[in-house]
């Protein structure tokens, strides 16, 4: 195996609303996410996060079950409605100190905390005043920032501010496929700058106000876009849904600018964009420490005669698929990382999300799920990761999504991610391959220069207990 930075840490990532549940307890205010799930056919089965991995009375368990994977790093998320209830005002002081406790237990078990603050689920009371399509959101958020930055800088010191802007402003409000289900484009591009200007505020609110050192970020899913054929106008299509995916981002985050083919090809469509103020991109481009990078899969794509404004459709994948139909390429994520080293500067980049839906089978008895695909999906990647790294791409983080089976939002529980298998019914948690798999290659990199005591051959008996 290639060397890897000497700070570098292997983790696991979940989301607040996809495992916590008790949407109810202790104050947690409503979000967009408890109202999406109520609308007829917006989740698959008519589920919802009302339970989901009961995370929130299990995390002493679920931590136990990191440190027994040998897991380095736990990328968790605020629940913004659990911390202030309608999104501003009073703070509710038992949510803090649901995260307090959650952190102090990472600590305990020697696992860093890095704390997203926005993983989809806005307090509703936000959405009902204009939601991210309105520039007062931005501030909020910021003010939401500084407040877990205040409260919990002591025993957090790595921050995510935005978690997939993209899928927030475009599947939430120009596909409608996520909360809050709107189906409006220029609803949309506003969505997408006022969560990066909220990005930008919270970023100095964070270091105004965290009681220690803090180190911010933001994750972005990207994906390499290929065009279908070799066609002109396939080409001018992947361009295209590069710039809606990739640039639209990362440009004002690290360049300090909208990627002009696109501000000409949005203005064309629907008028100047005069949401964006004086200041603002300054703002979006404060420095940050980090890059955090969603990979999965590549995305293809062909030209069509409508589809407005990108006049493209999403072409079949080339290979085998995932549960979710997206195409298995690990070489997608050595050409994302070296596109990051080579094009966007010096700049430390954390993998916050890579992993895989597959079709697991239930638990046998035997105490592990097999599930092949996902294992090779992450060796495969891993391995990718690495290859990158020896090429100069500076990764000091790689989280796999998901620790546990979870609420997969529009998908409901239909779609496992975890290296968790999690029970619904009975709350049981069984290790699949992948998660034995995980902690025997974290083990083999650590071996000769870990202080800490090998890892058991087995699982913990608590994992069949929980």
């Amino acid at each position: 195996m290639s060397a890897l930075p000497q700070d570098f840490r292997f983790g696991v990532a979940t989301a607040a609303y996809q495992i916590e549940g008790a949407t109810g307890a202790d104050g947690r205010g409503e979000s967009i996410w408890d109202v999406f799930c109520r609308v007829p056919g917006a989740v698959a089965g008519g589920d919802t996060g009302d339970v989901a991995c009961d995370h929130y009375h299990r995390w002493r368990e679920d931590l136990d079950l990191m440190e027994d994977l040998g897991v380095e790093t736990y990328r968790f998320s605020i629940a913004w409605p659990r911390v202030m209830p309608t999104g501003r005002g009073p703070v509710n002081a038992r949510g803090i100190d649901f995260y307090r406790r959650l952190a102090e237990g990472m600590l305990d078990r020697g696992i860093e905390p890095i704390a997203t603050l926005y993983h989809w689920d806005l307090p509703q009371r936000l959405q009902e005043a204009g939601g991210w399509a309105s520039r007062a959101t931005a501030e909020r958020f910021a003010e939401y920032a500084a407040v877990c930055a205040e409260a919990l800088g002591d025993v957090v010191g790595t921050w995510i501010t935005q978690n997939e802007p993209w899928c927030a402003a475009f599947l939430g409000h120009q596909t409608g496929t996520k909360a809050p289900g709107i189906r409006d484009w220029p609803t949309a591009l506003a969505a997408s700058h006022h969560l990066l200007l909220s990005h930008g505020l919270a970023t100095s609110a964070i270091r105004a106000a965290a009681a220690g050192p803090a180190d911010v970020g933001i994750a972005l899913n990207l994906a390499p876009i290929r065009p279908a054929t070799g066609s002109e106008e396939d080409a001018a299509a992947a361009r295209r849904q590069d710039g809606y995916l990739n640039r639209w981002f990362l440009d004002p985050v690290l360049r300090g600018r909208y990627p002009e083919d696109m501000v000409e090809l949005y203005e064309r469509h629907f008028g100047p964009l005069d949401v964006i103020a004086a200041g603002d991109l300054a703002q979006i481009a404060v420095p940050i420490d980090f890059l955090g990078v969603n990979y999965y899969n590549p995305m293809r794509v062909r030209a069509t005669a409508d589809g407005a404004p990108l006049h493209l459709e999403l072409a079949p994948p080339a290979g085998p698929t995932t549960a979710m139909g997206w195409e298995v390429d690990a070489g997608g994520l050595y050409e994302t990382l070296m596109r990051l080293a080579r094009g966007y500067g010096p700049l430390p980049i954390y993998i916050t999300e890579n992993g895989a839906s597959y079709d697991d089978p239930e638990p046998d008895g035997s105490g592990v799920v097999e599930d092949p695909e996902r294992t090779a999906y992450l060796a495969g990647h891993v391995d990718a990761m690495r290859r990158a790294i020896a090429d100069g791409a500076d990764v000091r983080r790689y989280c796999v999504w998901s620790f546990l089976d979870n609420f997969e939002w529009e998908e409901g529980y239909a779609k496992r991610f975890g290296i968790v298998h999690v029970d619904y019914e009975t709350q049981r948690r069984v290790p699949k391959r992948s998660g034995l798999w995980y902690r025997d290659h974290i083990a083999e990199t650590r071996r000769g220069d870990d202080p800490r005591p090998p890892r058991r051959d087995g699982w913990p008996a608590s994992a069949s207990q929980t």
